[in-house]
């Protein structure tokens, strides 16, 4: 008896591993092959994936039966002929459903924070606009963050097809949100954005080793990271360093270890200086920045209507990072210089006369201040009050400035291999490029290096005349902060001769679009609505 259990479970064993061997063998398909996607009108449309090497493929789609088999190595691809806009419609392939797809025009749009920007950081403007439009015809993919130093990959970190509603919209990139929406409205015809962009990365991240062959300095460095110890030990010696910065920070700081703590409304505060809001004298020492904590408090009389309604906390923006009490309460933090401070305040907080407000700021490595005109008030309904004018203040911890961190992502090639190189077989019908300020220090290098990027691009595509768009940096910098104007002139200079010079390129004008104060502009919907324009001339001249 022994022996025949011992045979049987030796075939439950056999079976189960065959079952297992079988389920393997699924079609598998690249994340971004996915319900709701969109697939380029009017070209050879690539669908792709992998199997079991001699596995046979059957793609069926609108009607149509396409066949192959998975190659010696399981690769697979089929080539659907021209396809006229529609949809939505299904496709199988063997035994996977999708479901949902459109047939029309696809970009790729790319570049760094400012085509990243999500619709949710322009809400000030279009809120209301986002809220009452859907279209289920505009779909978005966003490539999730990823890199890779070795060599081009097959595949991007998993992500999904969202369409234009209300619900989804805060999402997209704000720049191709308002492209699509503007094109839409002209062609009628379905739009699949893939935002693919990264915010800080500079253009030699998105080219390819191939691409960057004439710029030997980027490749050694590149060279350098393909060490995965060297990039585990810098990753986990640099975690490590912010975390004690971090934790001597919270250790030195009197304003979170008194008996009373400095944010709670019955501290004592009489012996704190008063500042006005925007002079950030107490930032620095006469010559240098004051890094580590810094205390506000302000006192603010709010109406008997107010009581206990919900509100909103509108702290403009600050640098570098902050923490945020009322009465008493923590409200919210942000952990960077850039977004915007918009902070809900729970109804019941608020009460009838005086309220607290306290700010934390926490300075890691420039001077510390609040940006000026920016909006910093308290809003209930259509009801606001001003938080300008003076506060209190008091130092907390001070410390040096905070360890650097290397950000492998924009080494070269990285982004290029696991961003860009997994993308190449997805039919597009143009691109967008929206990125240039990590690169304006180097202007002298980007007219080589973007004309070197457009032609990697269309090489990789096989799209020879890919209609390609540049956006023109926008104004950004104190009118009389002569040395950064020059150098940002320059550099646009440089976008333009690049447009100029590289056939079915064009460039969107945003000069006029900018912000002093802001390096990632609000208007999108007017840049939008150029970057759309530039893109149907390009396409035009080439019929």
């Amino acid at each position: 008896m022994k022996i025949r259990f011992s045979i049987s479970r030796v075939r439950l064993v056999a079976f189960m591993l065959c079952l297992a061997s079988l389920s393997e063998a699924k079609v598998k398909l690249p994340t971004f092959i996915a319900d709701g996607m969109v697939l380029q009108r009017e070209q050879d449309v690539p669908v792709w994936g992998t199997a079991d090497p001699g596995e046979e493929v059957i793609v069926s789609f609108l009607k149509k039966k396409y066949r192959t088999n998975a190659d010696a190595q399981g690769n697979w691809k089929v080539v659907l002929p021209s396809l006229k806009p529609g949809g939505p419609h299904d496709m199988t392939i063997n035994e996977i459903t999708l479901k949902d797809i459109l047939i029309g025009d696809v970009f790729l749009c790319s570049g760094q924070s400012n085509m990243e920007l999500p619709i949710s950081r322009v809400a000030d403007l279009y809120a209301k606009e986002v809220s009452e439009y859907t279209n289920p015809m505009i779909r978005h993919i966003k490539i999730p963050l990823s890199y890779n130093f070795h060599e081009p990959q097959t595949d991007t970190q998993p992500s999904l097809w969202k369409a234009a509603t209300p619900e989804d919209a805060p999402s997209f990139s704000a720049l191709a949100y308002f492209f699509a929406k503007d094109l839409y409205a002209e062609t009628k015809v379905p739009v699949g954005l893939i935002n693919s962009s990264v915010g800080g990365s500079p253009v030699e991240a998105w080219i390819s080793e191939e691409g960057l062959k004439p710029f030997p300095k980027y490749l050694s460095e590149r060279d350098i990271y393909q060490s995965d110890e060297f990039v585990s030990l810098t990753r986990e010696l640099e975690n490590k360093r912010s975390h004690l910065w971090q934790q001597v920070l919270y250790k030195n700081d009197p304003g979170l270890h008194e008996p009373v703590k400095w944010y709670q409304p019955d501290y004592n505060d009489d012996d704190w200086k008063t500042y006005d809001l925007f002079d950030s004298s107490w930032g620095s020492n006469g010559l240098n920045p004051v890094h580590g904590s810094h205390w506000f408090r302000k006192e603010v009389e709010l109406p008997q209507s107010w009581a206990g309604k919900e509100a909103t906390l509108r702290l403009g923006c600050i640098v570098d990072a902050d923490s945020v009490y009322v009465n008493g309460v923590f409200v919210g933090t942000v952990s960077y210089q850039y977004p915007p401070r918009i902070y809900k305040i729970p109804a019941p907080l608020l009460k009838a006369g005086m309220n607290l407000v306290t700010v934390r700021l926490m300075s890691h490595a420039g001077y510390p201040h609040f940006v000026k005109d920016k909006p910093y008030k308290i809003i209930a309904g259509s009801e606001e009050v001003s938080l300008e004018g003076t506060w209190k203040y008091k130092q907390g911890a001070p410390m040096p400035a905070a360890f650097g961190q290397t950000f492998f992502q924009y080494k070269p090639v990285g982004l290029y291999n696991a961003m860009i190189a997994p993308l190449k077989d997805y039919a597009i019908k143009g691109a967008i490029w929206y990125q240039g300020e990590s690169n304006t220090g180097r202007y002298n290098e980007y007219y080589d290096l973007l004309t070197a990027m457009i032609q990697d691009w269309r090489t990789a595509w096989n799209q020879p005349d890919l209609p390609f768009v540049i956006v023109e940096l926008a104004s950004f910098g104190a009118p009389d902060n002569a040395s950064m104007q020059k150098q940002w002139a320059a550099f646009r200079e440089v976008q333009r001769r690049v447009a100029q010079d590289t056939p079915h390129a064009g460039i969107a004008s945003a000069f006029d679009l900018g912000e002093w104060n802001d390096i990632h502009p609000l208007n999108k919907k007017e840049l939008g609505k150029r970057v759309k324009e530039e893109m149907m001339n390009l396409i035009e001249n080439l019929k």
